[in-house]
């Protein structure tokens, strides 16, 4: 008994000191979805498409459970390549990721950056979305026919405010208008601000005849009635604003729409990517982030890993062609 009782003490001790590990292998482990101190980067200002989209998963990432404590903040600069050039030199860091879409497609491409999204690990494709043409609720135009007649006198009389670079949704959205509408793209007078919430205080102000930007950044100060949607620029119409006619069944032969997603910074290891790209794949599933979407107006566009590498591609020849063809 005297040599029995310390061997079945010890195997006690050995099976409480193996038990937790064993117990608690889901979230904290490779399998699970729990990043401590993960940040998103926003690379535009509070108030724009990327700046909601990465609030709003973060919010729902932590009401589902998914981890904890997600700090979102803000790089502003030139429309997104200065938190592109930061992601880009925090190599190795799975701890962060950042908000982006074809708005950092296009002013990779007009600011000639050194660093582009093939330098990113691409993680996930959340979301799609139509753009918006929007006015101040004081503004003369009550339809989009009225402010295309006005546009057609004298383009570079009613600039057009955009929360993107020259090669973005919200500038290539109403260069493929002005060219539906018989303009001719290089005399469009575009003035883009670095995000929506830049933007908005333009249109407000009555500053830009009238703005294009995405629904969800808009949709609150469209039904306040601040702002007055004119059309949408996607192939139907938007549920919560079935007032605003499609360009299309307007007359002017567009059919745009942008999309949103996530990368990360290069040189991640093969479960630090596996953990982001899973993190963000039970988000998509979350009811949380359903509701989000049906809120906000997005379409589920959700695409992961080399899919999403070869959309990026993909999308940065589009934006090239596109550009080539309005001659900008």
């Amino acid at each position: 008994m005297r040599l029995r009782t310390p061997l079945a003490l010890l195997g006690a001790a050995v099976l409480v000191l193996a038990g937790p590990p064993l117990l608690s292998s889901g979230d904290d482990s490779e399998s699970g979805t729990q990043i401590p101190g993960l940040r998103f980067m926003v690379p535009n200002t509070p108030g724009g498409g990327y700046d909601i989209t990465a609030r709003t998963a973060a919010k729902n990432a932590e009401d589902a459970g998914l981890t904890h404590n997600i700090e979102v903040f803000n790089l502003p600069g030139a429309g997104g390549t200065v938190g592109l050039s930061r992601l880009v030199s925090e190599h190795g860091n799975g701890k962060l990721a950042m908000s982006m879409g074809l708005g950092v497609v296009g002013a990779v491409r007009s600011n000639h950056a050194p660093k582009t999204l093939a330098d990113t690990t691409p993680i996930a494709r959340l979301t799609e979305e139509q753009d918006v043409v929007v006015v101040g609720k004081d503004s003369p135009y009550k339809t989009i026919d009225e402010l295309i007649d006005a546009w057609k006198q004298d383009p570079g009389k009613i600039p057009v405010g955009g929360g993107s670079s020259p090669g973005g949704p919200d500038h290539l959205a109403p260069m493929l208008m002005a060219q539906a509408a018989g303009i001719q793209p290089k005399s469009v007078n575009y003035i883009p601000f670095d995000g929506g919430g830049e933007l908005l205080a333009s249109i407000l102000g009555n500053k830009v005849g009238f703005g294009v930007s995405g629904v969800g950044e808009y949709l609150d100060q469209i039904k306040a009635g601040e702002l007055r949607v004119l059309a949408v620029t996607g192939p139907e119409r938007v549920d919560d604003l079935e007032d605003a006619p499609t360009l299309k069944e307007s007359g002017y032969d567009v059919n745009f729409t942008n999309w949103r997603g996530i990368v990360a910074p290069p040189g991640l290891s093969e479960a630090q990517r596996n953990k982001l790209t899973r993190l963000f794949e039970e988000l998509h599933d979350s009811p949380e982030w359903k509701k989000s979407m049906d809120q906000n107006g997005w379409d589920d566009a959700f695409l992961t890993g080399e899919e999403f590498g070869d959309f990026l591609d993909a999308q940065d020849k589009r934006v090239v062609s596109v550009l080539k063809e309005l001659g900008l």
